[in-house]
This record gives structure tokens, sequence and C-alpha cells, in this order.
């Protein structure tokens, strides 16, 4: 069979990366062609604060998710922890929460009307500040601390136990070892954990909206909503395309270059549990207090709102829960047909182009959301008006946001077939096509319904691009709960954030399964 791919196959790549390009590249077309006015205001004293308050932002969520992270990564993996594996789960689950629901919650709870504002002020305690930046730092915490523990716990339980060891034969107290050994065999996988967190911080719109603290994406949407200067709002949403390349920039410096792993052979082995003795109990404290916070009073306060707002027969949740199916489902449908030809040309047919094509599905997930939106935004008035308002618009977003998502699982799925498959189909006379259709497909049906998933799992709690270009109408849960929410309709919105915090919760579960199905087989193999 020739290495070179079918002219079919190739007109397919090309024009599923011209989709995942041309957000990119109507952002840029559109910013060039901005005024001298509108590069003057991108440039004046307030955009500058507007790049501090943000990048501040990042730096204090991820400063606050490393002091709950690494000392959770630590407890979990090096010690005797009561409950190890069950804490573990506990501290993962707020990954199923959107960042809008933690605002929702927070501002629900302790915001003006909020469930627990008249208790606390009967017991004489101080309400805590929900609106601004404390509101945004500890939802954006509580948010996104499960990225950086995941990589803490991976790169603690990949070291070499005999390393601490070795620390320990030569005098050095377990306090001094873990500075002096552990830590820094720990920069990659802080460096990566942090990235994952600073870039999440950066384009999130949800939080940072509903407790109206002036971040990138709230201020792009403002102008865009408010129609001062679309132009000027291109060239912020180009700005912050900006700080997230040096973001990565920057990452990759704080990796560095050394090596971390071990210079001979060795065998793999468990390491010996710290006892914590007395430490127990501030241990289980601490565990149980970001549970707490992170899990518990969002299920409480959703509980409490949604009870209340069935009580006044504030039900109107199935509509926004039907838009919500019907666009996540094709959305999931159109990515993995939009994957399979990329995935193909990366895994089957070696060279710079299918290279390329492939690589060309992550710039839109490179972009934030609101950045993307509002691309396609642009694209859709001044190129394209036949499609903008349009479910296809909506669609497009999805499938060039969530597009990575069904390309890497889709081609990890072909990578576990082998070629001789569709070698033989090729040699009885089959076309490529036919190949993919009758041979591959099938045999990749658990990949491509896994990627589905994932890409479905993801859109139903996609805002910013729901918010930008869903029809007028087009409720969907997002929209529902950030719309209630920023009118201070919390009864309306709980039912809406409990359904999609029961999806998103899916999602984990599908991601903790997984790791364990991968473990597994690392274990039988």
């Amino acid at each position: 069979m020739s290495r070179r791919a079918s002219r079919p196959l190739l007109a397919a790549g090309l024009g599923v990366a011209a989709l995942a390009l041309l957000p990119a590249a109507y952002l840029v077309v559109r910013a060039t062609g901005a005024t001298a006015e509108a590069w003057e205001l991108l440039f004046r004293p307030r955009t500058l604060g507007l790049l501090g308050s943000t990048l501040g932002l990042a730096l204090a969520v991820t400063g606050c998710a490393t002091v709950l992270s690494l000392p959770l990564a630590w407890l979990t993996t090096r010690t005797d922890l009561p409950g190890r594996r069950i804490w573990t789960a506990l501290l993962c689950l707020p990954l199923a929460l959107p960042t809008f629901v933690s605002g929702y919650v927070l501002l629900a709870a302790f915001g003006t009307g909020g469930a627990l504002e008249e208790p606390l002020a009967r017991l004489g305690l101080p309400v805590p500040p929900v609106y601004g930046f404390p509101g945004a730092l500890l939802a954006l915490t509580l948010s996104t601390y499960p990225y950086l523990f995941l990589a803490l716990r991976a790169g603690l339980l990949a070291q070499d136990p005999a390393l601490l060891e070795s620390a320990r034969s030569l005098g050095l107290t377990p306090a001094r070892a873990f500075w002096r050994v552990t830590l820094p065999l720990l920069r990659p996988a802080f460096a990566s954990g942090a990235l994952l967190v600073g870039l999440y911080v950066l384009s999130d719109f949800g939080a940072v909206a509903l407790v109206q603290y002036d971040a990138f994406s709230r201020i792009i949407y403002m102008q865009y909503e408010g129609a001062y200067d679309r132009a000027y709002a291109a060239l912020l949403g180009l700005a912050l395309v900006v700080v997230t390349v040096a973001v990565l920039a920057l990452e990759v410096w704080v990796r560095g270059r050394a090596s971390y792993h071990r210079s001979a052979r060795g065998t793999s082995r468990a390491t010996a549990p710290v006892r914590l003795g007395r430490w127990c109990i501030p241990a289980l404290a601490l565990c149980g207090g970001v549970v707490s916070l992170g899990v518990g009073l969002p299920v409480v306060i959703l509980v409490y709102w949604a009870a209340r707002g069935v009580a006044s027969g504030e039900t109107g949740v199935w509509g926004p829960a039907m838009n919500s199916v019907l666009a996540s489902g094709l959305a999931a449908v159109l990515s993995v047909v939009a994957a399979l030809p990329l995935a193909v040309l990366g895994a089957r047919y070696p060279g710079r182009l299918p290279m390329l094509l492939e690589r060309s599905a992550y710039v839109g997930y490179a972009l934030p959301p609101i950045v993307l939106a509002l691309s396609l935004v642009f694209f859709g008035i001044n190129a394209a008006p036949f499609l903008y308002g349009t479910l296809a618009m909506l669609l497009l977003a999805y499938l060039v946001r969530f597009l990575p998502q069904a390309v890497g699982t889709v081609r990890a799925a072909l990578l576990q077939l082998s070629p001789r498959l569709a070698e033989a189909a090729a040699t009885l006379g089959h076309s490529p096509p036919s190949v993919l259709r009758r041979i591959t497909a099938p045999l990749m049906a658990p990949g491509l319904l896994a990627g589905a998933a994932l890409v479905f799992l993801t859109a139903m709690k996609e805002l910013p691009a729901t918010l930008l270009l869903a029809p007028i109408g087009f409720d969907t849960l997002a929209t529902r709960v950030w719309s209630a929410t920023a009118e201070g309709q919390f009864a309306q919105a709980a039912p809406a954030a409990l359904l999609l915090l029961a999806v998103s919760a899916l999602g984990v579960g599908l991601l903790l399964s997984q790791e364990e199905r991968a473990r597994s087989s690392q274990v039988s193999g």
C-alpha cells in the first residue's frame, strides 16, 4: 500500500484544517484592519491595568492552588492518611463544577439575598466578600486546584524512593529532605499543572463575569455587547492570545532542561508511607475542609435553591436541557466525523503535510473561548451573514473548540489497529474511503464513542460561544445559569446548575475510569 494519502483523504483533511484555522486567521485580519484610534485605545493605561488585573488573578489563583495542592498531593501519596483513595476521588470532584456554576454558588450563598447572608448576620459573623477580586480568586481556586493536585500526585508517585532514602541516610531531616530532594524533582509536574491553572484562569469568562471582576474576557464581552468599538474588542482578543502564548513560553522556561529520570536501571517500588501520628487529625481536617468548600457547599446551595425553585414553580429547565442535548450531540457527531481524516493522516501517513494538518486542529483549542467566539461573530457578520445567528454557526464554534478532544481519542484508537488490515482490504480492491467506512471505523467504534462522549460532556458546559453565537431564544443549561444568576434569580438558575453538575460529574467519572483502566492494563502488562 502506498504511503501517500489519497486525494479525497487529503481534501477532507485540508477542509477540516481550514475550518479549524478560520477563527484565528479571521481574528488577525480583523485586528489588522482596525483603525488607528482602536490601536491607541489598546495601549492606553486602562488596557495596561486590565492586563495587570488579569495576570494578577492568574498568579494569585496559581499560588493559592499550589498552597492547597502540594500538601494534599503529599498526604494522599506519601502518608498513611486514612481513606486516601476516597479523599483522592473527592478532591478531584471540583473538576465537575463549571466555573460559572462556582460563581453562582458563591453569589447564591453569600451574595445579596444569598442563602447564608442572613444566618451569618444573625450570628454576628462577617459575610465573605464575593464580588470583585476575592470572589474570582475563591471561585477559580476551588475550580482549578485539581489540575495541579493531579499533576503533583503523578510527580510524587513517579519519584524513585531510593533518592529520598539516600538523602535521609546522609543526615537530612525529613523536612530538609523534602525541600532539597522531593520538591526540586516536582518541577516538571508543577510547571505542567500550573500551566493548566494559569491558562484556565486567563480564558475563564463565567466566574469573572458573575462576580464582576474586570479581566480580559469580561471586558471583551462587555465591549462587544455594548457595541462601543468591536474592532477594539478584536484587538483585546488578540492581546489575550499574546498573553496566552507568553504563558506557554514561561512554562517551558520554568520546566527547564534538567534531567529528572534515573541514570541507571532499577526496580520501581512503592515508598514506605510516612506515619502521621498526631498530625492525622489536622490532615483530615485539611482534606475535609477543601472537600466541603469545593463539593459540599455547592451541592448544599444548589439543592437549597432548587427546592425553593420547585416550590415556587420555577421548573422551566427542560427546554434548555433539550437544547443543550441537541447542540452538544450534533457537535459530538460532527467532531468525530471531522477528526477521522486528520487522525488517519497523522497516524497512517507520516510526513510534514499530514502532521501540519493534524496539528492545525489544536489552534482553535489554544484560543481563549471568548476570543474564539468573538472571531466567529466577526466572520459571521462580515463574511457569512447567512450563518450568523443560526445553530450552524454555534456548531461551527463547538467543532473548532472541541475538535482536538476528538482527534486525540480517535488517533489513539487508530494506533491500536494494525495497518495490515487496511492494506489487506486495499489489495482486494477497496478504495481508501471504503476501507475507512467498512474496516477501520467499525474496529475503532470504542474510540469513536469515547471521543464523542468527551465532546458532548464538554460542549454542555460551554458558555462564551453559546452566549455570543446561539440563535435568538435558543437557551441552554449554561446560558440559563448565567443569565438567571446575573439577574439575581438564584432559584431559577439552580435546577439548570444541578443538571450541569450531574453531566459534568459523568465526565469526571469517565476520566477517572480511563485512568484506572490504563493503570490496570499497565499492571497486567
